[in-house]
């Protein structure tokens, strides 16, 4: 990243995350400034992970992208779906109770830590014990069942979470968090976690993305506001708000109306986009709208949608977003965001990309987590569900000209917030 600050060794940490979808290191991706050696440790596939933990790590994946996949096939994908989610399933948040009761998935993360899992990369930690940042419950878990010396902090990457990102004893733990919304703080509390350790902190969004002082996104605002109020409706009623908030915006916006499919890390959904895109071809046709598809980091997905976009002759207004390496495809990502208008997607950690004022089309949910960061992006307004694919040139453009898409890029970026990696960085360099 370009002008990214030198961090003093007192505002360093072990910034860890583990490669379970895209979710935990693109929540880490933005906190690689105070990562020690400038570098984000993978918990499940560091230089020198023990045979042993690997393998343990590499089931638990291929179980989460089984499940994540499995949900596709007619018939039996939704129920078995279901009765799998339940060990992940997020309770109701009222009546408010205490929740603090270990469930059965946590008893056995640790009954594994205790067999060793983990041992070796908290032993190397504890040789130079700053402070860990783990953006998966996991490893915080193993640093503090193996004693280590230093402060263990866990980031959250959902609008709200089940007990198992919660240690045995919650009201004992030594785990601080950092909490993206007020969602997961006051189900924290539930979980029995004491106040005085959870920080509101929210997410940590890619500075890049941002500026020090919101600059940047400011001024990629203004450009996405002209090409989601096409019509000014949204404009007209509130100008003081935007301008207020934005400054005066740009007499023509810098890139054409763009929406971006990112793929979740599975490969699932893949159908999506496809289907969007038959829909709206002629649009895209007549160079009215630019269609990205981020895919990651897997070879195989980038060349299904080559070779399913192919003969629709679109002229390079559909894009294939990839990277070699997942730091790759972040750098990749980050900078296509800033001329992204409309995001679509699952509702995973990107639902806090709302933040950054890109309205979010929400696609069909997998798992509990999903169907909560769904409630919340609709409880906030920036998103809207995705509706018939068949139909997307329709619900679509009705959005667009309606100025509901502005509105939803309004109600993010003033609802959401966008400072999460800078709280972060200053609460670590005061530890």
């Amino acid at each position: 990243m370009e002008n990214r600050k030198k961090i003093t060794k007192q505002g360093q940490a072990w910034v860890v995350a583990a490669d379970m979808g895209y979710g935990h290191q693109r929540t880490a991706y933005p906190l690689r400034d105070i990562a020690f050696g400038d570098k984000v440790i993978c918990a499940n596939n560091y230089d020198g992970i023990p045979k042993k933990d690997k393998n343990f790590w590499q089931q638990t994946r291929y179980l989460y992208e089984f499940i994540s996949r499995f949900k596709r096939i007619p018939f039996f994908g939704d129920p078995v779906f279901s009765l799998l989610d339940r060990f992940q399933r997020i309770l109701t948040y009222y009546p408010k109770r205490d929740l603090s009761r270990p469930v059965f998935s946590l008893k056995n993360i640790f009954y594994f830590i205790r067999k060793g899992w983990g041992r070796d990369l908290i032993e190397r930690f504890k040789k130079n014990p700053l402070p860990i940042v783990s953006t998966f419950f996991t490893p915080a878990f193993m640093a503090e069942e193996l004693k280590y010396p230093g402060k263990i902090y866990c980031v959250i990457c959902d609008a709200d979470i089940n007990r198992s990102w919660v240690s045995l004893n919650s009201q004992k733990s030594k785990i601080e968090y950092f909490a993206p919304c007020t969602w997961v703080r006051d189900r924290l509390k539930l979980y029995g976690v004491k106040p005085e350790r959870i920080f509101l902190t929210g997410y940590p969004l890619p500075k890049e993305n941002l500026g020090k002082n919101l600059e940047i996104l400011k001024q990629d605002m203004g450009h996405r506001i002209l090409n989601l109020d096409p019509s000014r409706r949204y404009r007209k009623t509130y100008e003081p708000l935007i301008k207020g908030s934005l400054g005066k915006l740009p007499q023509k916006s810098d890139h054409p109306l763009t929406i971006m499919f990112s793929i979740g890390g599975a490969g699932a959904q893949k159908e999506v986009p496809l289907g969007a895109i038959n829909s709206l071809k002629e649009k895209i046709k007549d160079k009215k709208l630019r269609f990205v598809i981020a895919v990651g980091v897997r070879e195989e997905l980038r060349r299904y949608f080559m070779e399913n976009i192919k003969d629709l002759k679109l002229d390079g207004w559909v894009q294939i977003l990839s990277g070699m390496t997942t730091d790759e495809y972040f750098k990749n990502f980050n900078e296509a965001l800033r001329e992204t208008d409309v995001l679509w997607t699952k509702p995973s950690e990107l639902s806090f990309y709302a933040g950054l004022g890109i309205p979010i089309i929400i696609a069909p949910t997998i798992g509990s987590q999903e169907d909560f960061n769904k409630k919340w992006l609709l409880h906030i307004g920036a998103g809207a569900a995705q509706e018939t694919l068949k139909y997307t040139d329709q619900w679509f453009y009705d959005l667009l000209d309606g100025g509901d898409l502005a509105e939803m890029a309004m109600q993010g970026f003033m609802e959401i917030e966008k400072k999460g990696t800078y709280n972060i960085e200053q609460i670590i360099s005061n530890s």
